[in-house]
Parts: C-alpha cells; sequence; structure tokens
C-alpha cells in the first residue's frame, strides 16, 4: 500500500473514531437531558428535555455545572447562552417528583439535589463570562435559578414566570431570597408569597427578565450574538438592546400591576404574614380579596418560612442566601406539607391540600426558626 494511500486509511480510522466517540458523548448528552457545543464564541446550553417542559433533574445539573466552570476559563468562550428545547418552556422547574419519592424514603438524592442545583445557581450567578438566558415559555422554579442570576436574562411574548413554591409545601429557592426582595417595592414578597404569574413583556417590567424580544426575532439573535467577535458584555447588552427596540409587541399595554403596586407595597408591608392577611381582609377591594383568597391556600409553614427568607435575603449576598436555603430545603424534606402539596398538585391533583399546622397562627416562631437553623458538617458550602 502507497504512503497516500495508508495516510488516507489512517485519517479516515481517526474520522470514525471520533464520530464514534462524539456519537457517544451525545448519546449521553441527550439521554442527561442537556445539550452541550460550542458555536462560534459562545458555549450554549440547550435544556432538552421538552416532552417534560425541561424540567431540571441531577444529571443535567451534574453535565451543565463543570461545562460552565470550563467555559469559564476557556480563552477562545467568549460568552455561555442557555436556552430551552421545545418552544413551550425554557424550564418548568426541578425534577419534584425524584425528590419527593427520594425524600419519603431517606434517599440521599433529597440532600443532593439541592445541593448541586445551588451550587450551579452561584456558578452562574458569579460567572466571570457574559451569561445570556433566552427564557422563551415557562420559567418556574429551578428554570428561574437557571437564568435570573446571568447576567442577561431575554423574555419573549410567550415567557410564562412565576415561583408556586407556597401552593407545594417549599419555597421560592435557587436563590429566590436573593433576587425577590431586591425587586422594586414590595413586589418580591408578593410574588414569593402569591406564586402571581408574570407573562411577556411584564417579566422584563417586573426587573425578572433584563430584556424583551418577540420570540420569532430569537433564532436571528442567538446568530447575532454567537458571530460575535470576543465580544464584551457591552458588546452582548449593544445587541440585546437592538433587538429589544425592535420589538413593539404588547408595548402600548401597560404592566399588569401597575395600578397595584401601590397596593402591593401597603397591604403587603407588615412585620408577620398574618399582619399582610389581615391587611388585605380590611382593605376589601377585589385585588386584595383575590389575594387573600390565593393566600389561603398556601401551605401556612410554607408562607412563613418565605416572608423570613425574604427579609433576612435582602441584606444578605447571593452565596449566603443559598447556604440559608439549602437548611430550609432540608427542613422542608424532614416536614409534611411538601410532601403533601406534591401530592395535591402533581399527582392526585385534587389541588385540596391537608396542610399541617392548618393555620397560620398554628405555626410557631420557634419551628420557623428551627428551619433556619445550621445542618453543621451537612451545611451548603462553596
Amino acid at each position: 500500500m502507497s504512503l497516500t494511500a495508508l495516510t488516507s486509511a489512517y485519517r479516515l480510522r481517526t474520522l470514525c473514531r471520533l464520530q464514534r466517540i462524539q456519537g457517544h458523548m451525545m448519546s449521553s448528552q441527550v439521554d442527561s437531558g442537556v445539550l452541550l457545543e460550542k458555536v462560534g464564541c459562545a458555549g450554549v446550553i440547550t435544556l432538552n428535555r421538552p416532552k417534560a417542559l425541561n424540567a431540571l433533574n441531577m444529571p443535567m445539573v451534574q453535565h451543565i455545572y463543570p461545562q460552565l466552570k470550563k467555559w469559564e476559563s476557556d480563552n477562545e468562550t467568549d460568552i455561555v447562552i442557555i436556552r430551552g428545547a421545545g418552544g413551550k418552556a425554557f424550564c418548568a422547574g426541578g425534577d419534584i417528583r425524584a425528590v419527593t419519592e427520594a425524600g419519603k424514603v431517606g434517599d440521599p438524592l433529597a440532600e443532593d439535589f439541592f445541593r448541586e442545583e445551588y451550587t450551579l445557581n452561584h456558578a452562574i450567578g458569579t460567572c466571570r463570562k457574559p451569561y445570556i438566558a433566552l427564557i422563551g415559555g415557562i420559567t418556574m422554579g429551578g428554570g428561574v435559578g437557571l437564568s435570573v442570576h446571568g447576567r442577561f436574562r431575554v423574555a419573549t411574548e410567550k415567557t410564562l414566570f412565576a415561583m408556586p413554591e407556597t401552593a407545594i409545601g417549599l419555597f421560592p429557592d435557587v436563590g429566590g431570597g436573593y433576587f425577590l426582595p431586591r425587586l422594586q417595592g414590595q413586589l418580591g414578597l408578593f410574588l414569593a408569597l402569591t406564586g402571581f404569574r408574570l407573562k411577556g413583556r411584564d417579566v422584563q417590567r417586573a426587573g425578572v427578565a433584563t430584556h424583551f424580544v418577540e420570540s420569532e426575532k430569537i433564532l436571528e439573535l442567538e446568530k447575532e450574538l454567537v458571530d460575535l467577535k470576543s465580544p464584551s458584555a457591552e458588546d452582548v447588552s449593544r445587541v440585546l438592546d437592538s433587538y429589544q427596540n425592535q420589538s413593539a409587541l404588547g408595548a402600548d399595554k401597560p404592566f399588569v400591576l401597575e395600578q397595584h403596586m401601590s397596593d402591593i407595597d401597603r397591604l403587603f408591608s407588615s412585620s408577620s404574614v398574618e399582619g399582610i392577611v389581615q391587611n388585605l381582609k380590611a382593605d376589601g377591594s377585589e385585588f386584595a380579596n383575590t389575594q387573600a383568597k390565593m393566600l389561603s391556600r398556601m401551605s401556612p409553614t410554607s408562607l412563613k418560612i418565605t416572608y423570613r427568607q425574604l427579609q433576612a435575603g435582602a441584606a444578605l449576598s447571593l452565596q449566603d442566601v443559598l447556604v440559608m436555603e439549602y437548611r430550609l430545603s432540608q427542613a422542608c424534606m424532614r416536614g409534611c406539607d411538601f410532601y403533601e402539596g406534591v401530592r395535591s398538585v402533581l399527582i392526585d391533583k385534587d389541588q385540596n391540600p391537608k396542610w399541617n399546622p392548618s393555620t397560620l397562627e398554628e405555626v410557631s416562631e420557634e419551628s420557623v426558626e428551627q428551619c433556619f437553623s445550621s445542618l453543621g458538617e451537612k451545611d451548603l458550602t462553596f
């Protein structure tokens, strides 16, 4: 065989081997529910469980975290983009069912999932490269944690944002205690306690997203971002601003809560959840009555934990908030409302949870205080 033929055969074998390796990597990524690619100047994360609305599970976290850290220190990766596959959701939350089943039987997943998820949230919040989350579709719970701590969050008219955890005996975690109290006035506390849903441009108006871009322009936006040459955060910002300026959809409509912002600030300013409920009932307006009714459905324990979480989080760093929230997550795993809430909302879907305790007055300050106690060696560390 000639040297040329040998060289060609070697190259073909090498190419086949590379294709096999890439195939294994790709199938492993598909199995994990996430695709990780380098495109132009960007590291691109695609949440790829569309049938599960891209709900975040442990394998996804375990794939994203090391790749994010690698891209952060890679000189040839200038930005990180995260998006959801399927069009319906960016990420509808964490894989709560798996955590519930683990918690019931003392499986370590109930500890490990929250630990690794919060570690990833912190990595996103401290990422030195511009991090751009394209939050089209449903963005709740764990999906908020994958986006809100990054430098840029781009909502579309299809975005649906909420932190509905008090309805399942949990609390708005994934750093909710950090970003929610930093929204205008009492808006963050209102969103945290009631689980109120924001849609489209309102997600940006509330301060959850940094930009609003019409969904039909997102692919074009992505292409422009990955084609940038050694972009700075300012370069990314200019591109996003220009696309936002081209997006007029919904601009003529006021912020959905605009006429209620002063009411929210007044009614949700109280030294306790009981005080907020009293304010709402005494007010008697349609808006106040709707919120009082909503709070009456939520776990009383969750409401009190959430109130205290946001009060404390307003003065803490993201890192310290996540340490606090890890303690709270484990307190919820030890309690009963989380399991009852998941049963009622996600499994039996009867929407009729039996909370224990069943009233705010029965939730003692001591029991709330206990939820914030150090876990000693099991505390979250960075």
